[in-house]
């Protein structure tokens, strides 16, 4: 079967363009990732701030929404979201009495250890054409172009 798709005009020039490939590779992994999350009660979004919130440093909902790189009314959503489903909740912070940490509960710290079985098995699998040096070494890239010195 022949694939009959039109190709947009302007489809070559973004095949070299890295911000439309990040964006578009992202937006592949998200929607891929979404889907493995369902059957947790999660999104790509929600299981980053459990994630998150399930460390040993207790964080902040302005330091979730800084290295999320969201805007913090985002992350006051998705924190409501995951308190209410009795995740996570929010405790004051020991080094800013105006601010609250965000902390995961059992019930967030087992749904995280399926969470991440689901997130994994996504990852292999729309990175399937990726050998896992290729991976690997995607991996390297993505955290220096997402964490520059």
């Amino acid at each position: 079967m022949t694939d009959t798709r039109v190709q947009p005009t302007g489809a070559e020039a973004l095949a070299g363009d890295m911000s439309f490939l990040l964006a578009r590779a992202s937006a592949l992994s998200n929607a891929a990732g979404n889907a493995a999350l369902a059957p947790v009660g999660l999104k790509v979004r929600s299981y980053s701030v459990l994630e998150l919130a399930a460390g040993e440093v207790r964080i902040s909902q302005r330091e979730i929404a800084d290295f999320l790189r969201l805007d913090p009314s985002q992350v006051v959503a998705l924190v409501d979201d995951l308190q209410v489903a009795g995740m996570v909740v929010r405790e004051p912070d020991a080094r800013d009495r105006r601010a609250n940490v965000v902390v995961a509960t059992p019930l967030g710290q087992q749904t995280l250890v399926q969470a991440r079985r689901a997130v994994r098995d996504a990852e292999l699998s729309s990175h399937a054409q990726l050998t896992s040096a290729e991976r690997a070494t995607l991996a390297v890239l993505l955290q220096k172009a997402a964490f520059p010195a």
